[in-house]
Parts: C-alpha cells; sequence; structure tokens
C-alpha cells in the first residue's frame, strides 16, 4: 500500500523528524487560505504539490511556486484536475518554499535478500533515484542496520561521512537516520523515502542564516499483511488511485497480481499457483497473474476472480488448477460455469480439479456445454493444453 506524501510526512513527524509545516487542500480557495497563512509567518514563497501515488508530478506541471495568495490560487487552479499518467490530482500540498544549500537522497528499504533493513543514501537528491542507480550504481551507498538491534550510531556516522556530512550537521543527520529506521518498523513499511534530503537556509535575526537538515519530501510503502495492526494507516488508503482491479481483488480477499502475459491463472493456494506459474513458463507461455482464490472458495469468489482475470485485455486463455481440499471442486466448477454465462469476452479455458468433489465438478463442466472449456487430468496436460490454446487467440483490444 503506497502512502500519499502528506501522510508519510505525519508519520515522519510522529517519529520526531524535522518536517516543515505544511498544508493540504483539495479547492483553490483552500491553497489561498493556506499560503496566506504561511507568508505571514514570514514565508518569502510557497510551493505546491500535486497529491499522486505515481512519479513525474514536477515535470508534468504538477509542482509550481507562488509568492502571493492570488498565485497560489491561479497555479492551483491548474493542478487540481490535472490528468498526471492517467491519474487526476485531487489535493495539493503547499508548504513554504525552502532556501536549499545541498540535496541528498536517503531511505530505509527492506532488502529481503540480506533479511535485514537496508539504509541507502546519494548526495544526488530531488533526482529519481531509479534512474541513479541504473546510470551511477556506485553513487548509492548503504548500511544494513542490525537484524535485532536495529540502526546504530556508528551505523548513521558510516552514512553520514559517506555524503560527506560532518561537522554541524552530523548530529542532526544520526538522528534522521534513525528517525527513518523507526518510522519504518513502526508502521510496518517496506519502503520510506526522504527525497531531498535537504539543508534548508534558515534565517536568523541579525546573524548569518543558520543551516539545518529538513526532510522536503516523503515516500512510505506499507506491507499490506501488517495492515491488521493499523487500522490507522489503513484509514490512509486512497481507493481513488488504485487499479480497480486491486480493489475489487481486496474486497473478496482475493491474492491477485496482475503480470504482463497471456495465460489467466485461478488456483488455490500460493504454492500451487506458483508451482502452477512455474509450469506455463517451463512449457513456453507467460502466466497473466498471480491469483490465489483461498482453500475454501465458494462460487461467488470464483465468480469473481474470472472478472479480475478477464478485465486484462491480454488474455488469451485461462488457466483452472484446483486442489479440493477445504475447496469442494463443485463449488468451484458451478462458478466457473455461472461466470461464463456472465462474462462479455469468451476466451478458452482449461480446468484441472482434483481432491474433494472433483467427479461432481467434472459433471457440471461436461454438462454446461461449452466448446470453449477443455478439462484435464493433471498439471502437465492443463499446461500445455492452455499454452496452446493461448496462441490460437488474437489478442482483445485493449
Amino acid at each position: 500500500m503506497k502512502l500519499q506524501e502528506y501522510h508519510a510526512r505525519r508519520l515522519l513527524l510522529a517519529q520526531g523528524l524535522p518536517v516543515p509545516d505544511f498544508a493540504v487542500a483539495d479547492t483553490p480557495a483552500g491553497v489561498r487560505e493556506a499560503t496566506e497563512s504561511f507568508l505571514a509567518t514570514g514565508a518569502g514563497r510557497v510551493v505546491l504539490k500535486a497529491q499522486l501515488l505515481v512519479g513525474g508530478r514536477g515535470k508534468a506541471g504538477g509542482v509550481k511556486l507562488a509568492a502571493t495568495p492570488e498565485e497560489a490560487e491561479d497555479a492551483a487552479s491548474q493542478i487540481l484536475g490535472m490528468d498526471i499518467k492517467g491519474t487526476i490530482v485531487r489535493r495539493v500540498l503547499v508548504a513554504p518554499a525552502a532556501d536549499i544549500a545541498a540535496e541528498f537522497y536517503l531511505a530505509c528499504v527492506l532488502d529481503r535478500g540480506a533479511r535485514r533493513v537496508l539504509l541507502m543514501g546519494c548526495v544526488e537528491g530531488g533526482v529519481e533515484i531509479e534512474v541513479v542507480a541504473a546510470e551511477r550504481p556506485e553513487a548509492i551507498k548503504q548500511v544494513h542496520a542490525h537484524p535485532h538491534l536495529g540502526l546504530l550510531d556508528y551505523q548513521a556516522r558510516t552514512m553520514a561521512f559517506a555524503l560527506g556530512l560532518g561537522g554541524t550537521h552530523l548530529r542532526s543527520f544520526v538522528s534522521i537516520a534513525k528517525g527513518l529506521y523507526r518510522t519504518m518498523v513502526a508502521n510496518d513499511a517496506d519502503l520510506v523515502e526522504i527525497n531531498p534530503l535537504a539543508i534548508v537556509r534558515e534565517p536568523a535575526p541579525d546573524a548569518l542564516p543558520r543551516e539545518e537538515l529538513q526532510c522536503l519530501d516523503a515516500k512510505m510503502t506499507i506491507d499490506d499483511s501488517a495492515l491488521e495492526r493499523h487500522v490507522e494507516i489503513e484509514a490512509m488508503r486512497d481507493v481513488a488511485e488504485e487499479d480497480p482491479v486491486d480493489v475489487a481483488a481486496r474486497e473478496q480477499g482475493l491474492s491477485f497480481i496482475r503480470l504482463e502475459g497471456t495465460i489467466g491463472c485461478m488456483v488455490n493456494g500460493a504454492g500451487l499457483a506458483m508451482t502452477t506459474m512455474d509450469l506455463i513458463k517451463r512449457a513456453g507461455g507467460e502466466p497473466a497473474n498471480f491469483l490465489d482464490i483461498g482453500g475454501g472458495a465458494k462460487a461467488d469468489k470464483v465468480e469473481t476472480a474470472m472478472r479480475l482475470i478477464l478485465a486484462d485485455p491480454h488474455v488469451r486463455a485461462i488457466l483452472v488448477n484446483i486442489f479440493g481440499g477445504i475447496a469442494r471442486g463443485d463449488e468451484v466448477a458451478h462458478g466457473l460455469v455461472d461466470a461464463r454465462r456472465q462474462q462479455e469476452r469468451h476466451v478458452p479455458m482449461v480446468v484441472r480439479i482434483v481432491g474433494t468433489n472433483a467427479d461432481e465438478a467434472a459433471r457440471i463442466l461436461d454438462e454446461a456445454g461449452d466448446p470453449d472449456i477443455q478439462t484435464a487430468l493433471n498439471l502437465d496436460d492443463a499446461v500445455e493444453k492452455a499454452v496452446a490454446a493461448a496462441a490460437t487467440v488474437a489478442a482483445a483490444p485493449a
């Protein structure tokens, strides 16, 4: 689950990280009011940032500066309602514009291979880190946190020195790095990113401007499996920006991940689903999705699964692989037949059902009289038939 920037900022603030003041508005009038408030406290300009879960908002015109309430209101009118990569902007974050002396990238990410939290840093902040990783991987510094003790002071200092941060900024950086780690652990996050972490010049009365490290942007993704422990974070979900297919799958309790192949998969059990996908690949096909309908799937859940699969126009065949333990084969078969009657697009389907009520399932499928349904006695046979069927069907129009 991805969080909007303003939600991520609030979670950083909760762990004591230095996040500048900000406001969120969904109307130009609201942006004007927030701007007036910031300018009254001494800010010279404000920055307006479209709140989206997709990247590239700056290049698309979703980030603007304003020096007056009128400019801010006009800029908000341009940003709100803007279509950026297929997503409509519905909220704008307003904050005082920072006088930036230097920018850095800093993030904590779950390194599954090392089974530890990885602290990553780069002196090139405010840019797409994926581009840096591809073109100059040596520019990204890495430190693994201790698996039991967390991110230790010396590890944070090691990262600070690697980024050229020392002197007056060293203690502040250590505090931010450790706070970033705490934010990740406290919220069961997969990623917590600050881009940029900036050295900001702050005006000081009767003195030279002082420089402080501040978190000027924030990005977080949360482990979906942990959301039961975080009701307050679940409430931050922005359904309007999620794929409708993902929303429908979650509502039905289905584990669904869309891939790029042509063979839709409907399987019960994550392990069996992975095996099915591997066998499709071995047979020369490409799975279009991972879909686990669960151990006790009923007919209505099977119907939903079929709709999710066929929502992908690239699907040319469907492979149903059910091992009936808790799940009853006849329930699955009824769901398949009902779904086939309702769907608008028909593609070949290969069904392999074994276990509980498998004979009854075979009878139901046979009596349905659907010429596009084939049955298979074993998984290898089912996979071969599905791959062959997909090769004979043209792709549906997107």
